[in-house]
């Protein structure tokens, strides 16, 4: 029979650490994941239990309070920035903090013979919530300690004790794995959108023609994508318009993206050919220099009226979704001309180049998929969203138009957003 509950005892504990682990791998947002783990620590091994986390300045936070009873926690009333950490021994969080433990407290002192701030909210807690023992550990991963794990029983007879340590030490350790990685996760998303905004290009100021960009990170995913848009003006006076997707959704990405963005604009200003050329040299320059990325991109001209004519666009796309047509009445039309492969995929294909007019107020709007693309719909459903949003918004100033796009088409949107807005505004008749 020992033999029976030592096992079990011992299945207990893997499923304990499997689970909280589990838990907290089960998304990419660190806090969320640390309540799911907590919850699961709640449910089996404590009553409550609190998350306390150092950021990078040492500035300590509690980022997370989790009951067995829910109801039993005051609304925002335990999260969110700490004292200062004391330098001398000041209690058992700042020594825990400095990498001891785990530390078992069996006999929880009263708030009114606290050391310092610090430990003041720490007994204040305790007494709140109704702790009578509590375990804290710290999450000390390979270069660090991070934070610490505070979990406290309520039940006077049924306390922790020492025996309880290791498991609590298991525990931590693969908790601050899992919070180093996702901290070490999105350090890399803010350098590669800090890098992609670095990149953003300053628009051109042409005379007679308006011209707008709007760039969004991705909200729900963890990651960076490589969408970019490029607007300048050629030698010859045409006003280049360019948006392109590489694919991927990290800091390579983002690389491949300035690579290759800066490779179209280097062929663009030696060439000043028609679109589909400059497409077709800059899928063999990728394929020569970047060779295993692929991309999104749609390359075009716009040219200035011949005499009382319309502004003209001269486009060209590989494998990008088309840009659309807006005029001042509301009329919609999508730009389908001119379609080809994606850069990448045959550095010997063919590129057409099309030409469409652009009647004077009329909106051209060159876009990344994350405006329109929802996961379990059809594109066509979301490319007729689109067409009746800027229906809507035809009249509207350029900046404004752009704006409303972003805030009805990209509030739930997954993925990043690059607009590229383009509008002919000839001088009113005398």
């Amino acid at each position: 029979m020992g033999d029976d509950r030592g096992d079990k005892a011992l299945l207990d504990r893997l499923t304990l650490l499997a689970d909280a682990q589990a838990a907290l791998a089960s998304t990419l947002d660190l806090l969320e994941g640390l309540r799911r783990a907590c919850r699961v620590l709640t449910g089996r091994l404590g009553d409550w239990c609190t998350v306390d986390l150092l950021d990078e300045g040492g500035r300590l936070e509690r980022a997370v309070v989790v009951h067995c009873t829910p109801e039993a926690l005051a609304p925002g009333g335990y999260e969110g920035p700490l004292p200062p950490v004391p330098e001398g021994d000041g209690g058992p969080l700042p020594r825990v903090l400095r990498g001891a433990g785990p530390l078992l407290l069996a006999d929880i002192v009263p708030p009114s013979r606290a050391e310092n701030p610090l430990h003041a909210r720490q007994l204040e807690l305790f007494e709140q919530l109704g702790a009578h023992s509590a375990v804290i550990a710290p999450l000390r991963s390979r270069r660090e300690v991070l934070g610490a794990l505070t979990v406290a029983r309520t039940d006077a007879d049924h306390p922790f004790t020492e025996d309880d340590l290791p498991l609590v030490e298991d525990l931590v350790r693969g908790l601050a794995l899992q919070v180093d990685n996702a901290r070490l996760y999105q350090q890399t998303r803010h350098i590669a959108e800090r890098f992609q905004r670095v990149l953003l290009p300053e628009l051109p100021q042409v005379e007679h023609l308006q011209i707008t960009a709007r760039y969004t990170p991705a909200q729900t995913i963890a990651q960076v994508g490589g969408d970019w848009y490029d607007a300048f003006v050629l030698p010859r006076g045409d006003t280049v318009l360019a948006i392109g997707d590489v694919t991927g959704h990290d800091l390579q990405a983002a690389v491949a993206m300035s690579a290759l963005r800066n490779m179209l604009r280097g062929i663009a200003v030696d060439r000043q050919e028609p679109p589909g050329e400059v497409l077709r040299r800059l899928d063999i320059a990728s394929h020569t220099l970047i060779q295993e990325a692929t991309a999104t991109c749609i390359y075009g001209l716009v040219k200035r009226p011949q005499e009382q004519g319309s502004w003209v666009l001269h486009h060209s796309c590989a494998g990008h979704l088309p840009p659309l047509l807006t005029t001042a009445a509301g009329d919609t039309r999508y730009l389908e001309t001119g379609a080809g492969l994606l850069i990448g995929m045959d550095p010997e294909h063919r590129r057409p180049t099309a030409v469409d007019e652009m009647p004077a107020h009329s909106t051209v709007l060159l876009y990344t998929d994350g405006l329109i693309e929802r996961r379990g719909e059809s594109l066509d459903r979301g490319l007729t969203r689109l067409r009746q949003h800027t229906a809507a918004l035809a009249r509207e100033p350029l900046d404004v138009f752009c704006d409303e796009l972003l805030g009805g088409l990209g509030a739930d949107s997954t993925d990043d957003i690059a607009l590229l807005a383009v509008r002919p505004a000839p001088p009113a008749s005398p």
